[in-house]
């Protein structure tokens, strides 16, 4: 198990971390300035395309993608620290067309869409001309076992109809956001997972409505996390992904990797966390002294030194297993990660907020916000409690009585 990166990923690292320190940390503030002066938490800030314009000239561009015919041609090893670098700022993944929930669309469309599909979405998608959602998740049932899912995809002669009730459905308040990969039954009565089926939705579709947008914790992404109903939607059958009860399958494919992506990230927040933990712990003084030599704050940043190299271990593990073995054969690291990752980010932010004070929970500082994502990460692509059953079981069945 060989962890060391390739000469192509340690120099796009480089060209990244040049990049972040030249363009889009610099940018941060100017983002948010943008977005307030608009008076629209959903609008699209210009500075952003002046960053996607630097960063593809860099090469920095659709780096996610392994098939060279779409992206980079990384592997998810060599990936893994460039999604941690990204991890530190929030607007860094869409700078570089690598933000959720378009890396998991594009990888959808490019293992399983027809040529048709990938030239009307995909393509478009690769050149950061449009937005995607995913919908998935509803309201009136526990969506993180997908058997629940109540949404209907009927097929009616060269149609299908499409009724269902979403939410969570991020992206969707994106004026860019033209289609949402949709998962819903097209079998109610077959074998569990056999019954979802997924499929293109246009969102300008006749009665597609986006009813609201969800908060975290008060903090209203810039592309929206949204409530969607679809009301007797019609779609060409074309726009079928896949074939008829390959939903469930092709939902697995797609959150492997998306996983590796968001716990990379996570780690990413995490070490930004920390440096700005010990920033402030040398330049804050308290009972005549810094913080930084208070035994209580050192313990705080010792404990996160520690916690954040053994999750990077673990993902880099997880990483190559992915190459290695594809997604099935790393099917227990990958829960694994996603339980972990975020719980590491979790609590290595709420150290650095509270060696801040109160600073640490206002907008002066990005901790806060930053907190935010974190904790919904352990319940984004699945909650913990799944991942922990999935590991649960597998262990188990090693002990399984004959």
């Amino acid at each position: 198990m060989e962890f060391k990166l390739s000469k192509k990923a340690q120099d796009t690292c480089d060209s990244l971390q040049e990049f972040m320190d030249s363009h889009v940390y610099p940018a941060e503030a100017v983002y948010e300035r943008q977005v307030t002066e608009s008076g629209d938490p959903h609008f699209h800030p210009p500075i952003m395309e002046d960053l996607k314009a630097e960063a593809r000239s860099r090469g920095l561009w659709n780096l996610f993608l392994p098939d060279p015919r779409w992206g980079a041609g990384m592997s998810n090893l060599d990936y893994a620290p460039v999604a941690e670098i990204t991890g530190r700022s929030r607007i860094a993944p869409e700078a570089l067309n690598c933000a959720a929930p378009d890396t998991g669309n594009m990888e959808v469309l490019a293992l399983f869409g027809t040529p048709e599909q990938q030239e009307r979405w995909l393509r478009p998608l690769l050149d950061g001309e449009i937005r995607s959602c995913f919908a998935m998740t509803e309201p009136a049932v526990a969506s993180s076992d997908a058997t629940n899912i109540q949404c209907s995809i009927v097929r009616d002669g060269d149609e299908y109809i499409v009724n269902g009730h979403k939410w969570w459905t991020s992206g969707a308040a994106d004026s860019r956001c033209k289609i949402a990969i949709l998962m819903g039954k097209t079998d109610p009565g077959g074998p569990a997972h056999r019954q979802q089926s997924m499929i293109l939705v246009p969102l300008d579709s006749p009665g597609v409505t986006v009813v609201r947008t969800l908060s975290i914790f008060g903090y209203d992404d810039g592309h929206g996390h949204c409530e969607v109903v679809f009301d007797n939607v019609r779609v060409p059958a074309t726009n079928l992904i896949g074939e008829e009860g390959a939903g469930f399958a092709i939902a697995q494919a797609r959150l492997g990797p998306g996983r590796i992506h968001h716990c990379m990230r996570a780690i990413g927040m995490a070490e930004r966390a920390i440096d700005l933990m010990c920033e402030r712990a040398q330049s804050r003084i308290a009972f005549g002294r810094p913080l930084a030599e208070q035994g209580v704050v050192q313990d705080a940043i010792a404990e996160s030194r520690m916690e954040i190299e053994q999750i990077r271990l673990l993902v880099l593990k997880t990483a190559w297993l992915i190459d290695e073995l594809g997604s099935r054969g790393a099917r227990n690291e990958i829960a694994a990660i996603k339980v972990m990752a975020p719980r590491v980010a979790s609590r290595v932010i709420d150290r650095a907020i509270q060696v801040h004070g109160g600073g640490g929970v206002s907008q002066d500082f990005p901790l806060a916000s930053m907190y935010a994502w974190a904790r919904i990460l352990r319940l984004a692509d699945g909650p913990d409690e799944v991942h922990k059953m999935t590991i649960a079981r597998r262990e188990l069945r090693r002990f399984a009585v004959a």
